[in-house]
């Protein structure tokens, strides 16, 4: 007999005991497809060059020191990779800042959030002068009421102490926040420190399949999720449900 969990079913949020919102960057709010196409494929393809080799096997270099450091202040550390691999990371991003791109609905999602005064803030792994970079593309730093990286707290976020950090930083009571990621085990940290409302992000790329979670209610798109107990007249207009 298969004793594995089922896959949650769609989330039923009671925003109205909620009043504090996290939310991730990368994969959650924006397209992941910009980082992997950096990471998998222009960065190697700079490399090979750099160290006269084939694709195929820079790729495979760089994806076995990725592994190695995965889950570590390192993993997203641009200025610790521009050491690594002897190339300007920060200026190289730059170069396809126009891939940076939005999912769907997450303008309408974060403008309800502010219209119903939620707390929001952005809590994410990525390096700070990344951050910058992706919030001068997409201008969603107006929404957000602080934003906090893993380098300053000193840890990840699949690290208890990242949370304890900030918590004290942020000052949200665990019982009344939602967090939003997708990544599992960055969820199940959360979980375990005592956040009550979580979501696992399941379509992190535009380019990539659908993600699952065996543990989290899941979201494919933003547009999910709505204020049941509000006011349809006060919802932004592509948050309304259609006309029948």
């Amino acid at each position: 007999m298969d004793t594995a969990p089922k896959v949650p079913v769609k989330p039923q949020i009671p925003f109205n005991e909620i009043k504090y919102v996290l939310l991730d960057m990368d994969g959650t709010l924006l397209d992941k497809y910009f980082d992997d196409y950096f990471w998998e494929h222009l960065l190697p393809e700079k490399y090979a060059e750099k160290k006269h080799i084939s694709f195929g096997r820079a790729k495979e270099e760089l994806l076995c020191r990725y592994k190695l450091h995965e889950g570590t202040l390192n993993w997203t550390d641009i200025d610790f990779w521009s050491r690594e691999v002897d190339i300007d990371i920060p200026a190289l991003k730059e170069q396809i800042r126009h891939l940076i791109e939005v999912h769907p609905h997450v303008e309408d999602f974060l403008r309800s959030l502010k219209q119903h005064r939620k707390k929001v803030f952005l809590v994410t792994n990525a390096h700070y002068k990344v951050l910058d970079i992706k919030l001068r593309k997409t201008e969603l730093g107006k929404y957000f009421d602080a934003a906090v990286t893993s380098f300053e707290m000193g840890h990840a976020k699949e690290k208890i102490e990242f949370w304890e950090k900030v918590q004290k930083r942020l000052g949200f009571e665990k019982d009344k926040t939602l967090f939003i990621d997708d990544t599992e085990a960055v969820l199940k940290t959360a979980k375990e420190f005592g956040i009550k409302y979580i979501l696992y992000k399941a379509y992190s790329s535009s380019r990539a399949k659908k993600g699952t979670s065996r543990h989290f209610p899941s979201i494919d798109d933003f547009r999910e999720l709505v204020y049941p107990e509000a006011d349809e007249q006060s919802l932004p207009m592509s948050l309304q449900k259609p006309l029948k």
